[in-house]
C-alpha cells in the first residue's frame, strides 16, 4: 500500500475507536445558597453531547503544519510544548467541556453559564438514574446534575444537543471516510438505511429526554412558565460537492484538506441526512412545546473544505472572517486528537454561542441560525423556521 494511503488508514482506524468518546468530570458553577425560581443568581444551562460539549473548541482553524502552534491554530500550545487543559480545563481528555463551548461563548447571559454536555454522550447518559439512566465516564447522569444546579441557581434556559450519539455520527464519518480512502465506494445508500432504521427509536429517546428535564425541573419547584427549555440540531461540518474546493479525486481531500468523502455522499450528507435529523428534531420540539433551534446552515461556507475559507497558514493567519469553523480529519495523526473530527471548532463554537444568545432574548418561537459571510459570531442571526 502506497504510504499515503497507509498513513491515512492509520488515521482512519484512530477515528474509528476514538471518535466522540470522552471521559471527566462536569464543569458546572461553584453552588451557591439555596435559591428557587425567580430567586438567587441565574443560570442558562447546556446539556447533552459534543457539539455543545465544546469538542474541537482547541482549534482556530485548520492548518497543514504540524510543529509549535500549528501557525497559531492550537490552543493547546504553551510555547514549549501541548497542554489540552488550557482549553478543556479538568475534562481535558473528557468530556472536552472547552472554554468557548456555546454557552461559554454566550455572553453575559446569565450569572452562571453551566456546561454539563460530555462528548460521546447519548440520550441514556441524560436521563434521571432512577428511571434508567446511566452514568458516563464517572459522572452521574446529567439530569441528575441539573437538579443540583436547579436547587442552587434560578435556571432560565436549558440548551439540549442529543440523539447524534444514539444515531451513530461516528460511525457514518468512519465509514464514509473508510469508503473514500480504501474501498473507492458511496457510503450513504448503506448508511441511510441504518439511519431510517434507527430514527424513530432515537426520536422517542430524545423526546423522553425533555421528559426528564421536564421532571427533574418540576420536581425543583419550578412551573414551566419559570424556564424554557431550547432543543438545537446539528450544524453540517462538510460542504456540498460544488462548494468544495478540493477534486474530487486524489489525495488532495484526504491529505490536505481532512475532508475525505466522494461528492454523492457530500450532498447526502449536507442536503438529506442533516436536514432529516433536523426535521425530526423540529418535530420532537413542537411535539414536546419547547422551543427548537435548528443550526443546520449554522457553518455555511465556513465548513471543512468549504471554497468560501481557507486554510490557515504562515502568511493566513487564523482568522474568524476567513478560517474553517469545524475540525477536519487528521487522517495523518499528527495533530491533537481524532475525536476532535467534524465538530466546531473555536469560531464554530464562538459562533454558536452567538446563536443561543440571541434565541435567549428571543423568547418564542422556533428559529434558524445563520451567518453572514466574511464576518465572525457577530455576524450570526436568526430566521424564522
Amino acid at each position: 500500500m502506497p504510504s499515503s494511503p497507509r498513513r491515512a488508514l492509520r488515521g482512519l482506524l484512530a477515528l474509528c475507536t476514538t471518535l466522540c468518546t470522552a471521559a471527566g468530570l462536569a464543569a458546572t458553577a461553584a453552588p451557591a445558597a439555596h435559591a428557587s425560581p425567580g430567586s438567587g443568581p441565574t443560570a442558562v444551562v447546556a446539556m447533552g453531547d459534543s457539539y455543545i460539549s465544546g469538542e474541537a473548541g482547541r482549534w482556530q482553524g485548520n492548518s497543514l503544519t504540524d510543529t509549535g502552534s500549528r501557525n497559531g491554530t492550537d490552543r493547546a500550545w504553551t510555547g514549549s510544548g501541548y497542554d489540552p487543559s488550557r482549553v478543556y480545563g479538568t475534562t481535558a481528555g473528557g468530556c472536552h467541556r472547552s472554554d468557548s463551548s456555546e454557552v461559554n461563548s454566550a455572553g453575559p447571559i446569565a450569572s452562571a453559564l453551566v456546561n454539563l454536555a460530555c462528548s460521546g454522550a447519548t440520550t441514556a447518559n441524560v436521563f434521571r438514574a432512577s428511571r434508567g439512566g446511566q452514568p458516563y465516564k464517572g459522572e452521574a447522569p446529567q439530569a441528575d446534575q441539573l437538579a443540583a444546579v436547579a436547587a442552587s441557581h434560578d435556571v432560565k434556559l436549558i440548551a439540549l444537543s442529543i440523539g447524534g450519539n444514539d444515531l451513530g455520527f461516528a460511525d457514518i464519518i468512519s465509514t464514509c471516510a473508510t469508503d473514500y480512502i480504501v474501498w473507492y465506494s458511496y457510503c450513504h445508500d448503506d448508511q441511510q438505511a441504518e439511519v431510517d432504521a434507527k430514527i424513530d427509536g432515537v426520536m422517542a429517546d430524545v423526546g423522553r429526554s425533555v421528559d426528564e428535564i421536564r421532571a427533574v425541573m418540576t420536581g425543583a419547584g419550578y412551573a414551566t412558565s419559570d424556564y424554557r427549555i431550547v432543543l438545537q440540531s446539528y450544524p453540517s461540518p462538510i460542504p456540498r460537492a460544488a462548494e468544495n474546493r478540493y477534486a474530487e479525486s486524489g489525495w488532495a481531500r484526504t491529505n490536505t484538506g481532512g475532508c475525505p468523502f466522494w461528492n454523492a455522499d457530500s450532498d447526502w450528507a449536507r442536503d438529506s441526512l442533516v436536514p432529516q435529523i433536523a426535521g425530526r428534531l423540529k418535530q420532537v420540539a413542537v411535539a414536546k412545546g419547547v422551543q427548537f433551534m435548528d443550526l443546520r446552515d449554522a457553518l455555511q461556507g465556513r465548513e471543512v473544505c468549504a471554497k468560501a475559507s481557507r486554510q490557515v497558514t504562515s502568511t493566513m493567519p487564523p482568522s474568524a472572517a476567513t478560517s474553517e469553523w469545524a475540525r477536519w480529519i487528521d487522517s495523518r495523526s499528527t495533530q491533537g486528537l481524532v475525536q476532535e473530527s467534524m465538530h466546531p471548532g473555536f469560531y464554530g463554537q464562538q459562533a454558536l454561542g452567538r446563536c443561543l444568545a440571541l434565541i435567549h432574548a428571543t423568547p418564542t418561537g422556533n428559529r434558524s441560525c445563520r451567518n453572514t459571510a466574511g464576518t465572525g459570531a457577530s455576524g450570526m442571526y436568526l430566521t424564522a423556521g
